[in-house]
């Protein structure tokens, strides 16, 4: 049963194949980037409920990183005190967990100390959105010092591993989009800058501690990115990290053609074969026996969950429930499952 087995990415080791996926909540208050009592009882909530590794919601690494005012930041050491506790809070409920550092890139909203916004062109993400500058060599090698910075404080405030987004159309990821970067220089390529930015981040993480990266495998666009160029993308840098998150879609509002249990898992896998690392699926997994399914065909090898846990914290807990496994029943919570 290898949803419930314990696995390892890189030289870490999970208590099972469940992972908790990024997902924005809102609501750090006075626009500071600051966890809040609401996070700490929200991603300790899903370690009770036995998630092998939850993943923090995307962090800017600048106050312009930032998606909203109201996200998470890690520019500064007020933030890294505060990610402590929640670090803590988690690990006393027997998880791992990991922080998704991010630059928001020409989708940033915020405004409370942030005059302009960046990306690899200056091309807005719709008419809707401020018009960016397009990042200078120098201004770039900035990016890769503020993603360098916030890993030595996720370090230091005790996460196990490190995410890095590049995907859902945020600046690394519209480095990778032909929609979006139409630069002529050598960030042309995509896999320089997130060479970069990995390599940084590696001078400061500890070695046994992974590092994941997340792509949007396609832009669903006819000129944007799709999976073979992903994967051209990632094959210089795959040695650099443990493991890929595999997502598609947010470099515009564009949605996916079609939308139905596991409709992402088809790029994980191609990924998977053709770079021959493993991987994180996602997308409509809240299925237990279609997760299952998947890890036991040796399609994926980790599940990534998002909304099914937004709306059910102990999921892992119901599957190992049904299947009679009641040792990943929280004792105190054993009259509820009886």
């Amino acid at each position: 049963m290898k949803l419930l087995e314990s696995a390892t990415i890189g030289k870490m080791e999970l208590k099972n194949r469940v992972i908790m996926e990024p997902m924005c909540m809102y609501s750090a208050t006075d626009h500071d980037g600051i966890p809040t009592h609401f996070h700490r009882a929200h991603y300790t909530s899903r370690a009770i409920g036995q998630v092998g590794l939850i993943i923090v919601e995307a962090t800017g690494v600048v106050p312009e990183g930032r998606i909203t005012d109201d996200c998470l930041g890690l520019w500064n050491d007020k933030q890294m005190t505060a990610f402590k506790d929640l670090v803590e809070s988690v690990h006393s409920q027997g998880s791992k967990i990991a922080i998704q550092l991010n630059h928001a890139g020409r989708k940033c909203t915020a405004v409370d100390g942030v005059d302009e916004i960046f990306a690899p062109s200056a091309i807005a993400y719709n008419e809707d959105y401020r018009k960016p500058t397009e990042l200078s060599k120098d201004q770039i090698k900035e990016v890769v010092q503020a993603f360098q910075d916030a890993a030595k404080r996720a370090n230091e405030a005790g996460f196990d591993a490190l995410e890095i987004h590049a995907a859902h159309g945020y600046l690394l990821s519209e480095f990778m989009s032909p929609v979006s970067n139409q630069r002529t220089d050598e960030y042309a390529d995509a896999s320089i800058i997130i060479k970069e930015v990995i390599d940084a981040i590696r001078v400061v993480w500890p070695s046994e501690k992974p590092i994941l990266i997340r792509v949007s495998a396609t832009d669903y666009e006819d000129q944007g990115l799709n999976t073979d160029l992903t994967i051209k993308i990632l094959e210089p840098i795959k040695d650099s990290v443990d493991i890929i998150n595999v997502s598609t879609g947010g470099i515009t509002p564009t949605p996916p053609h079609q939308i139905f249990p596991g409709y992402q898992v088809e790029h994980a896998l191609k990924i998977k074969d053709a770079l021959q690392m493993p991987v994180v699926a996602c997308g409509l997994l809240g299925s237990h026996d279609l997760a299952s399914y998947l890890l036991e065909s040796n399609q994926v090898d980790f599940i990534g969950l998002a909304r099914p846990l937004l709306k059910n914290p102990h999921w892992v807990v119901d599957f190992a429930k049904a299947r009679r496994k009641s040792e990943f029943i929280p004792r105190q919570y054993e009259r509820g499952f009886k």
